[in-house]
């Protein structure tokens, strides 16, 4: 699944996201998500989240 509607993405769930650094080379990172910053249910390059480590970015896939 991926990452562009709000729906899909709940509290606790592991999540691969590009952080803001990383969108150039496209590196994606794996956490749990913390907070669901992005208020629209979609968003057209990810919803942007924060996970339990603290660092945000959009979300690009849903594990």
């Amino acid at each position: 699944m991926n990452g562009n509607n709000r729906n899909d993405i709940k509290i606790g769930a592991t999540v691969d996201i590009v952080l803001k650094k990383d969108q150039p080379s496209g590196k994606l990172t794996r956490g749990v998500v913390m907070r669901i910053l992005t208020n629209s249910s979609t968003h057209p390059h990810g919803i942007k989240v924060m996970l339990d480590d603290g660092q945000i970015g959009r979300v690009q896939n849903i594990i």
